[in-house]
């Protein structure tokens, strides 16, 4: 037989433990949940994720009540659901606060999920034993970017429409089965009514749930393994005679409250942006998508929100003439694969790679590789707990150059980010090449580059100045 669970509470809280794990739950997660004690700034932007989060599934809760998904004509000659999102912003109670607040939520919560991210390459956060909180994350991002590509087209703008019809028509590049590939995304032979309503589906109902459940997996995992912290110190190892990590502290009521004050700041950035500027200057609602979707009028621009940019420039970058750079750049990559191991399978595998990367490029079309490149520029994170050879996790103890090499790799991200919004011109592509080519080589050079230089010694405890 199975023992009766022990229930040390009484009333109706003793009631419910008996029933259902509430007061375990919040002790192995809050109360006695224990967090490294020298947490810094960049701590703050997980907790500010969640908010967001929220954020987002209540205001979009609200806007689904008045949206309409559907792209035929009313009697105007305006598209039903534009028209039904000016409505919300003109006729709906505070309407207009509902949907500025969840269009500058969608660029904040990349916003905080870019710096999380930061905060785990600079402090080695995907290190050992957090391999699956890394992956979980990185599954995160890219249902998020899921999330807010389907929810981009739902306005029906000129800038959703189209960039829509551009980003399915990239799957079309894909050999064989790209045009009944595309052709099945779209539910049509170009982007419809069907395809806005089965966007507006994945968007409200199934990317959110897959969304709400890889955060859970995460916040488990995190919490199965302890968090890290800037000394990149596992505070596990050092323990006291009850079993507390010495230079633990509970996660509530310190770090509970202690994160209050990171919302406090982020909802005033959040707020005046809301009501000052929720268009920021085109950046968060461009001004095309103020006009209605014209599947008869291509704008003479086309990019997507500014969170997305980055990637696009790579896809962009990588043309024809691009395409011998891109396979001399591998090449050398595989040829220093090939040269520092020691295992017969790997030279094997690296010499098919290269084989079938030579072929491919000499008979695949570069908007292939375009896609195949964009893709491998978000795909890559998932190997970064393998990537980094380092001895030690935190930048805090590695040598210089590599908070140089992370630094440079911040502001490449950010420049291709910038020439992803502006017009194709031949500097900027120029550029865009370099920059992808920088992009990668920071991930694929990791293995060599993390281990070299002089390491210094990493404290048997955290670093920590009272305040």
């Amino acid at each position: 037989m199975m023992a009766e669970k022990k229930v040390e509470t009484t009333g109706l809280l003793g009631w419910i433990d008996a029933r259902f794990p509430a007061s375990e739950l919040w002790k192995a997660h809050l109360s006695e949940y224990y967090a490294p004690k020298n947490f810094n700034f960049w701590y703050f932007f997980g907790s500010l994720a969640l908010l967001v989060l929220v954020i987002q599934i209540l205001t979009g809760i609200f806007l689904v009540m008045n949206y309409k998904p559907d792209g035929t004509l009313n009697a105007a000659g305006i598209p039903v659901a534009y028209a039904s999102v000016e409505f919300i912003m003109r006729e709906v109670p505070w309407g207009w606060l509902v949907r500025y607040m969840h269009s500058t939520g969608a660029s904040a919560f990349f916003v905080v999920v870019y710096m999380h991210m930061f905060r785990g390459m600079l402090y080695g956060s995907y290190r050992k034993p957090r391999e699956l909180v890394w992956i979980f994350g990185c599954l995160i991002f890219l249902c998020l970017m899921a999330e807010a590509f389907m929810g981009y087209l739902l306005p029906w703008g000129q800038m959703s429409y189209w960039g829509a019809q551009v980003i399915v028509n990239l799957f079309s590049a894909i050999p064989l089965i790209g045009p009944d590939l595309s052709l099945w995304i779209r539910g049509d032979y170009v982007v419809s009514d069907a395809t806005l309503n089965r966007f507006f589906s994945f968007h409200v109902i199934a990317v959110p749930l897959v969304l709400l459940g890889l955060v859970v997996a995460h916040i488990i995992a995190l919490h199965e393994v302890g968090s890290n912290n800037p000394d990149g110190v596992e505070i596990k190892a050092k323990k006291d005679e009850r079993g507390i990590p010495l230079d633990g502290i509970p996660f509530h009521p310190y770090y509970s409250v202690h994160d209050i004050v990171g919302v406090a700041v982020f909802l005033f950035i959040f707020s005046a942006i809301v009501f000052f500027a929720p268009e920021m200057g085109g950046y968060f609602l461009e001004a095309n998508n103020f006009i209605p979707a014209d599947s008869l009028k291509t704008p003479p621009h086309i990019a997507p929100v500014w969170y997305f940019t980055p990637f696009y420039s790579m896809l962009r970058a990588t043309t024809s003439d691009f395409l011998p750079i891109l396979w001399g750049f591998l090449a050398i990559m595989l040829g220093l694969l090939f040269v520092r191991s020691k295992s017969m399978k790997v030279k094997g595998v690296a010499v098919a790679v290269a084989v079938i990367l030579a072929l491919g490029f000499a008979f695949i079309d570069a908007k292939f590789w375009g896609v195949v490149v964009m893709g491998g520029s978000v795909v890559i994170f998932f190997f970064l707990p393998w990537l980094d050879q380092s001895p030690v996790k935190s930048i805090r103890y590695r040598p210089g150059f590599h908070m140089v090499l992370l630094i440079v790799f911040v502001i490449t991200f950010a420049v291709l980010g910038y020439l992803g919004i502006q017009p194709p011109s031949p500097i900027g592509s120029i550029i865009s090449q370099i920059g992808t080519i920088l992009y990668f080589a920071f991930f694929l050079a990791m293995p060599i580059w993390s281990r070299i230089g002089t390491f210094k010694p990493v404290p048997e405890r955290v670093t920590f100045k009272p305040h």
